[in-house]
């Protein structure tokens, strides 16, 4: 497994897609297999005013499609966060595409609670949770705040998940207490949770944590000031961590 602990940059899409491509080629050559990436990665939380939201497409756009190809390639599976336009109602959503090892697209999960405000008055929140089957594992898939409450998760549960993985861009102040261990007693099952860091304004993520969490409590957790990847080694049979730390792995942002 890698956690793609990254520090995008707000509005900068080019550079980001490339911190991104970056990151998924040294965690290929790394021995990981599933990639995870943090929220909005591509865009950086606060990108509006740089980027604005014309360049949020249909998917699979042009550069999904390129990473459609590397994951295909080098056998991968990539939890992409990354913007989508519905093409039937032009609406935007602040998505988790999953990309499978064959090339194709396996599925997606529209963020629920999206943050009100400034912050992502651009995304309408989704509405659908269904698992998707990974190498033969029923993932649940949530963003961010989707974790806040159990409702989400419970649901995941019931219609047959065996894992929740959560791309984040939750930062330390307003930190997310212990409710990733709440939803993991709750389900009885296991979260992946890819945090980012750096700074974006008046937030700060340098100490947000990536985490591995279950049975009720962390097992793996950390926090970075610099863009890297988090590596670790999973029994996928009985659903658990097998390393006991992140193996980390720095890269130039």
């Amino acid at each position: 497994m890698a956690f793609l602990h990254l520090e995008p940059r707000p509005g900068r899409i080019a550079h980001n897609r490339k911190l991104v491509e970056k990151a998924i080629t040294v965690a290929a050559d790394s021995g990981a297999r599933w990639i995870i990436t943090p929220e909005l990665c591509v865009s950086g939380y606060f990108f509006q005013e740089g980027a604005g939201t014309g360049w949020i497409n249909p998917q699979p756009d042009s550069w999904m499609k390129r990473l459609l190809g590397v994951a295909r390639r080098r056998q991968l599976t990539i939890f992409l966060s990354y913007p989508e336009r519905d093409v039937q109602t032009d609406y935007l959503y602040n998505s988790v595409f999953v990309l499978g090892a064959d090339g194709q697209l396996k599925g997606v999960h529209r963020k629920i609670d999206v943050h009100p405000g400034p912050e992502e008055d651009w995304s309408t929140p989704g509405s659908e949770l269904w698992p998707v089957t990974v190498d033969g594992i029923k993932v649940g898939l949530l963003i961010c705040a989707d974790t806040q409450h159990p409702e989400k998760a419970a649901i995941l549960k019931e219609k047959g998940a065996q894992i929740l993985v959560c791309p984040m861009a939750w930062g330390h102040k307003y930190g997310p207490g212990d409710r990733w261990e709440q939803r993991t007693a709750e389900t009885g099952i296991p979260i992946l949770v890819c945090n980012r860091t750096g700074r974006e304004g008046e937030v700060d993520w340098t100490r947000a944590e990536s985490v591995v969490a279950g049975d009720g409590r962390r097992l793996m957790q950390k926090s970075l000031d610099r863009s890297a990847i988090l590596l670790f080694d999973w029994d996928m049979e009985t659903m658990s961590p097998i390393s006991k730390e992140f193996r980390v792995v720095y890269l130039d942002s």
